[in-house]
């Protein structure tokens, strides 16, 4: 029987019976495996019915029980001096003094996007949200990492680009909650798996922070917000397979982001009261994961009677409701006899807040349907005992080739400054303004820092500090050489959180895959995450919060291994906040670290040479500690004007860039052994363009020296061109508002 068919049965009041579940094998539609459903038949010493085995289906599912990446998970550093609430929570926690704490989380909506990319990528946006205001912290800022595939030819990837960016757009704006960074990367590894990473940050005071427990026997359990209808169900296990174009749209939530702000007031508002025990957003497999995941924190059990829930359509079964995904709804559990103040708040509001249920003390997750029992399940066999694979890793044999291109082969472009404008025009480094313009990005009036620079920074109010922030991540990186390439993600985001002036505090990362059940899909999720594990140790950057997409892949065709970092940090003073355009004529320019032929994985080598070849460029972590700590002294000291790491493209795109931010043109002299080619669009780590004061260049290259860092400098910020010269000879030479205008017309002019 199909699983459409079993459903269509269960509207009707005929669900199959536990028999034709086991007979017919009705739970390989949901998503269990033999193996996994004869260990459920194992726990629970009998056959579960079709509500249970729904629901063990998405507490199972790679979407919520991590079977495949949790091993991978245990090798992240988590813990440091400044965390308050690490891996394990709705949102991870980081003090930053004064009784306030920073609450952010980033998490993947895929393979929803896939299909319906509006409602995929708002729903996205509503329910990352929901993870911070869940702890009791007001959202301050949004942001995003997105992946397509290629937009110039290909129609659908810009139906896919331009209906993502408005859902985004949409949701965000409506709840007036600021969009302030994020960054769009485009390869046609991604025509058929786009990625959309949704991050939220919020801010609380400390003796605000609320956990989701449900303890407390005898608690009244309640659902609040929107009402529950049919859209949804088992999107965790749809977000759990290959492609995702195989589902129905029913898969997908819908949105309503007007009653996310209400709900949102209301919560934070129900929070204060001190009232509540327990609060945890219906996000994946909804009220099933919500009040498991309560419960099994607290090691407490819940009764539930679905004919109470609120519903907005007729005949729903308990199925349907355990397993929906509508949005805007939490669960909470308030303390005994308090039911009346939810109640109270949430009218005023125009909310529901209904009591739907109790704490238990026996374990259980008891689903009741009025007199009737739905499902009876331990618990601890939901969560815990939720299988766990430790999958076989093998090094992928493509590596073999790509580690064995010779770069020296490659024909050198005859002109360079036709070169620059080929990279400046390629989607992935053109201005990104026709997306950010469509983000309110100054509702709530504390951006500081908006979207086009290194970091994005929001102001603190009623302190002198403020919060930057980043999402970034390099595909091609990790599938050349994951190890270094999980290194150089983490190294990066923090890099562009110290350009704005901010010391980076913790990580929130989305680790977006293809299959872990193929060996070398497997491998590279082990390597990166033992390289961003290494990462994050020397530069002091634990992983608190974070979230794995796995199963990208459609047609037999896998995305990049593409680790998302969100990264935030902590200005300490708003004197120290420093943005990438250039300031005024005359002062000078360094560079950071050191020059390498860095060309693996690199926006020249593709867009060029239509080449994914090479090894990911070399970092070592001890430099870039070290190039961090200098650039923030500096910064701290007074001493930079402009600050700018050079990432995509190398330093020549690096330059145009903080030219065209700046209006302003500068006379650049390199000595280098390199090629003209190599050594402009090298990807070299570790390198941050800082412009210095002529007048405090003495007292910048004596921090320098006391430091220990390679630096060199490589100019002066003059006229209205970028001329660049190695060895005393002209290799590049353009205005600046040419460079600009080929850098900024791109993207609006391939979607129009």
């Amino acid at each position: 029987m199909a699983h459409k068919e079993a459903t269509v049965q269960a509207e009707h009041g005929k669900e199959p019976t536990a028999q034709q579940i086991a007979d017919e094998k009705i739970y390989r539609k949901f998503g269990l495996t033999d193996e996994e459903y004869q260990k459920i038949v194992s726990l629970l010493g009998r056959q579960p019915n079709y509500v249970e085995t729904g629901i063990y289906s998405v507490m199972w599912s790679e979407h919520c029980s991590y079977k495949s990446s949790k091993p991978v998970l245990k090798r992240f550093p988590t813990s440091g001096p400044r965390v308050l609430q690490g891996p394990g929570e709705n949102a991870g926690i980081v003090d930053i003094g004064d009784n306030q704490a920073v609450v952010f989380k980033i998490e993947s909506h895929n393979h929803p996007s896939a299909i319906e990319p509006y409602q995929g990528a708002a729903t996205g946006v509503g329910g990352i949200i929901r993870d911070v205001f869940t702890m009791g912290a007001r959202p301050v800022a949004l942001l995003n990492s997105l992946r397509f595939g290629e937009i110039e030819e290909n129609a659908h990837n810009r139906y896919l680009f331009g209906h993502v960016v408005e859902g985004i757009a949409g949701y965000g704006n409506c709840i007036g909650i600021p969009t302030v960074a994020g960054e769009v990367v485009f390869d046609n590894r991604y025509t058929h798996n786009p990625l959309v990473n949704a991050m939220c940050v919020g801010l609380i005071d400390q003796d605000k922070i609320t956990k989701g427990n449900a303890s407390g026997v005898g608690n009244p359990v309640m659902v609040v917000g929107a009402r529950t209808g049919r859209d949804g169900i088992h999107g965790a296990t749809f977000a759990s397979a290959e492609d995702p174009h195989s589902k129905e749209r029913s898969a997908v939530q819908v949105g309503d982001p007007f009653m996310e702000k209400l709900l949102l007031e209301a919560c934070l508002e129900l929070i204060a009261t001190g009232a509540v025990v327990g609060i945890q957003d219906m996000g994946a497999a909804g009220m099933t994961s919500s009040s498991s995941e309560m419960a099994s924190r607290a090691g407490s059990g819940l009764e539930l009677d679905v004919a109470l829930v609120p519903r907005r359509e007729e005949g729903m079964t308990p199925y349907e409701i355990m397993l929906s995904e509508s949005q805007e709804r939490m669960l909470v559990v308030m303390e005994s006899g308090k039911e009346y103040i939810a109640e109270d708040i949430f009218k005023k509001w125009g909310l529901e807040a209904t009591v739907i249920g109790r704490v238990t003390d026996d374990g259980m997750l008891r689903i009741k349907e009025g007199d009737k029992v739905a499902a009876e399940i331990p618990v601890i066999t939901l969560v815990d005992d939720a299988p766990v694979y430790h999958r076989p890793s093998q090094r992928p044999a493509y590596l073999n080739e790509t580690e064995s291109f010779d770069m020296n082969g490659l024909q050198a472009p005859q002109d360079l400054n036709e070169t620059l404008h080929t990279l400046l025009r390629q989607p992935t480094i053109a201005s990104k303004e026709w997306v950010y313009r469509q983000y309110d990005y100054m509702v709530r009036t504390s951006t500081v820092v908006r979207p086009g620079s290194d970091a994005a920074v929001v102001s603190i109010r009623g302190t002198r500090k403020a919060l930057a922030m980043k999402t970034d991540g390099n595909g091609r990186y990790v599938y050349l050489d994951p190890e270094m390439g999980g290194k150089l993600a983490i190294a990066e985001a923090a890099r562009n959180v110290v350009c704005t002036g901010a010391e980076p505090l913790a990580v929130t990362d989305c680790l977006n895959y293809s299959n872990p059940e193929k060996p070398e899909i497997m491998y590279q999720l082990e390597k990166s995450a033992d390289g961003m594990s290494e990462a994050c140790r020397v530069l002091e950057t634990p992983v608190i919060s974070g979230n794995v997409s796995l199963y990208n892949e459609t047609n037999g065709v896998d995305i990049y291994p593409t680790p998302i970092i969100g990264m935030v940090g902590l200005v300490h003073d708003i004197d120290h906040i420093t943005t990438s355009d250039w300031k005024e004529e005359g002062n000078l320019l360094y560079v950071t670290g050191i020059i390498a032929a860095d060309l693996g994985g690199s926006e020249y080598l593709k867009a060029v040479h239509g080449q994914v070849a090479g090894k990911s460029p070399a970092i070592d972590l001890n430099l870039e500690r070290a190039v961090q700590k200098l650039t923030l002294a500096a910064i701290q000291k007074g001493l930079v004007r402009s600050a700018h790491d050079c990432a995509e493209g190398g330093l020549a795109v690096a330059l145009a860039e903080s030219a065209i931010a700046g209006g302003k043109g500068a006379a650049v002299e390199l000595e280098s052994d390199l090629r003209a080619d190599f050594a402009l669009f090298s990807e070299s780590p570790s390198r941050i363009i800082l412009e210095i004061a002529s007048d405090k260049a003495a007292e910048f290259e004596a921090l320098v020296q006391e430091q220990g860092v390679p630096v060199a400098r490589i100019g002066r910020v003059e006229g209205k061109n970028l001329v660049i010269k190695i060895n005393g000879q002209a290799v590049v030479d353009q205005p600046v508002d040419q460079l600009e205008s080929t850098w900024r017309g791109t993207i609006p002019c391939i979607m129009k």
